[in-house]
């Protein structure tokens, strides 16, 4: 079972379109997700054309609002502008199921429906995807938006 927040953001990213993101909507990708099924939850990445970028899970935690600096920013905009030479490793699909523990699933929102591509996450790690490079570019992001949060607690005094 999901948490209710989760479902929304994930619905939410998952029907961007070109209108809702002005400017940012005229690229091959608007959005880029990476999903991992853990025991405990599921966790999703997120990078926008836009440069917003988000870590969220499915029990309902997460890290919203990284694009909001510099480094997320800049981060999510390089997983944007690197995915597109992935898309013809991906196909169509119309549902979004998730990912079932140890697995790992891409989808590319794009102007012309979304695309997917989902191996174990152990096969994205160690090399063995044509997606493995977009795998690793995806942890930098996860990185900085950890980085990002880290700063901000500090900065609260928590």
């Amino acid at each position: 079972m999901t948490a209710e927040i989760y479902d929304s953001l994930r619905k939410q990213v998952l029907s961007l379109t070109p209108e809702q993101l002005g400017e940012y909507g005229n690229g091959p990708v608007l959005c880029v997700i990476m999903e991992t099924g853990y025991p405990e939850a599921i966790a999703t990445v997120v990078a926008v054309a836009d440069g917003s970028a988000s870590l969220y899970f499915s029990n309902g935690g997460g890290i919203i609002g990284a694009g909001e600096h510099s480094e997320g920013r800049a981060a999510a905009l390089s997983v944007i502008d690197y995915s597109e030479r992935f898309l013809k490793h991906t196909k169509s699909i119309k549902t979004f199921p998730l990912p079932q523990k140890g697995d790992t699933r891409f989808y590319f929102v794009t102007p012309k429906g979304v695309k997917t591509a989902e191996a174990k996450e152990e096969i994205f790690g160690n090399d063995k995807h044509k997606l493995s490079p977009l795998f690793h570019k995806v942890h930098n992001l996860i990185y900085t938006i950890q980085v990002i949060e880290k700063r901000r607690k500090a900065e609260q005094g928590g």
